[in-house]
């Protein structure tokens, strides 16, 4: 692909995005940047949050794990889809009941301030690693089948793609994102569905259907119950999963609690759960087909499972498909950077800093949001760089592994707060989050060793939950709860 058509895609992109940014920013006030103003439609945030959910991970990753796990991940995004319907039975009302605007204030209101910040703090951390290593995977795939041949470095493409993010982002806040996010998702559905079409309808390619049928690669049950991959495991993992980085996390909910109304966020909720099944279904069997080329074709097969759908599409596909996949990668991009850098920003200015208990001016308050936003894209520059350098694996693995340690603590203290009357003896909270994952990270070294050759997986969110609510419970008075 010459740099003229890549240049051209990432420009017009880029400009769009601006465009938008400007559109949904005349005329706002500053609350705006952290609600929306909470008019934002549930069905454009519902399709979104397909954009944000799925990310380059998703798109790059879920084809490639097709080859060792068949479609064993539908499981999870089982799992995935229960999560949401509790997210919108259960947080959801509490979050609109309150009022709130970081859902890390129900923290405060039912346990104190040093549960709140250890709730904030810990989804910083969740969402930084999470986000980077997101945004990571497409520019690493970007700059080695791209950048890399003409000279320009990781580094810079980093920089650049950082920059964009931080003009459309700095001042529109979660009303820009509601929209780019929804563009960003349209395109990458459409590199999704294009790319199918196109080899189901390749010389070659005829019986596609009966041949994954027949050499089990569309397997999606695992009854093995010390497999990691086990479906009891993975629905369960993949409910908590979702009820941690979602119905807790405050880039999600930023954007469910914009919309006006509880019953219309419930609804785009709902809707969601049902579209990411069909979603995640195609990208499964995107990866089957893909190997399934590769095999009738006589390519060699990519030595990580996260190449092959970009070996593919931008060095044996047509020049128009690798067009297509290039506009879905960058349209898996930005999801997954504007709405992490801006809910980051949302939380530390009203979480850790207190901007909207200080008396500050609106201009003050202003000022410091958007060098907290640019000290944010510092820090995802950061990781993005360090995750380069060290070379990380296939990434859906790491994601969810670092997801289960730094959510685990967050479900747990929502958890306790929901299920038990009791409150924690506040200055020991801080230490029981960081003492849970520590333990349970040893508990999974030694698994096999100590739980009879059973293998942890995702599960492991559950374990740093369970064990956080258990040091609460322990450092409980005995008087109940006010409220």
């Amino acid at each position: 692909m010459s740099a003229a058509w890549l240049l051209s895609l990432v420009t017009a992109y880029f400009l769009v995005l601006l465009g938008i940014a400007w559109w949904t920013g005349r005329g706002a006030g500053e609350h705006a940047f952290y609600t929306g103003e909470r008019r934002s439609l549930w069905y454009v945030v519902a399709f979104g949050m397909i954009g944000t959910s799925l990310s380059g991970v998703t798109f790059i990753s879920v084809p490639g794990w097709v080859q060792a796990k068949a479609w064993t991940y539908l499981q999870l995004v089982f799992g995935f889809a229960i999560g949401y319907w509790v997210v919108a039975g259960v947080l959801l009302p509490l979050y609109y009941r309150m009022g709130l605007t970081s859902i890390y204030g129900y923290l405060r209101e039912r346990f104190g301030l040093h549960s709140y910040r250890s709730g904030a703090s810990f989804f910083i951390l969740s969402r930084l690693a999470g986000a980077t290593i997101r945004i990571f995977v497409v520019l690493n795939v970007i700059h080695l089948f791209v950048l890399e041949a003409m000279g320009i470095s990781f580094e810079v493409t980093a920089l650049a793609v950082m920059l964009m993010i931080v003009l459309y982002t700095l001042k529109g806040g979660v009303k820009t994102i509601v929209w780019t996010d929804t563009l960003q998702t349209l395109f990458m559905l459409g590199a999704l569905v294009g790319t199918v079409v196109y080899i189901t309808r390749q010389p070659g390619m005829a019986g596609w259907l009966a041949e994954l049928r027949a050499d089990d690669g569309m397997r999606v049950l695992d009854l093995d119950w010390r497999s990691d991959s086990f479906l009891l495991k993975q629905v369960l993992a993949g409910i908590f999963i979702t009820i941690a980085m979602t119905g807790l996390d405050q880039e999600m909910m930023q954007k469910n609690l914009s919309v006006s109304t509880v019953e219309g966020s419930k609804k785009n909720m709902r809707v969601f759960s049902v579209i990411l099944l069909g979603v995640n279904l195609l990208f499964l069997l995107l990866g089957s087909l893909l190997y399934l080329y590769i095999g009738r074709h006589g390519l060699e097969v990519p030595v990580r499972s996260d190449d092959v759908f970009p070996t593919l599409a931008l060095q044996h596909f047509p020049p128009w498909l690798g067009i297509l996949f290039i506009i879905g990668l960058i349209s898996a991009l930005f999801p997954s950077a504007d709405g992490a850098l801006t809910a980051l920003t949302a939380s530390t200015c009203i979480d850790l800093i207190g901007i909207r208990d200080r008396g500050w001016s609106e201009a003050r308050q202003k000022r410091v949001r958007q060098r907290v936003h640019l000290g944010m894209a510092v820090l995802f520059l950061l990781c993005i760089l360090y995750f380069h350098w060290l070379a990380t694996p296939t990434v859906i693995k790491t994601l969810f592994d670092i997801a289960g340690f730094t959510y685990g603590p967050l479900l747990g203290l929502f958890a306790y707060g929901i299920l038990f009357k009791g409150r924690p003896q506040e200055r020991w909270v801080p230490w029981v989050c960081v003492a849970a994952p520590v333990l349970t990270w040893f508990i999974r070294a030694h698994s096999e060793t100590l739980l009879f050759g059973y293998k942890m997986g995702f599960e492991v969110l559950l374990v740093v939950a369970g064990l956080t609510m258990v040091g609460l419970a322990l450092l409980s008075r005995k008087v109940p709860a006010q409220g």
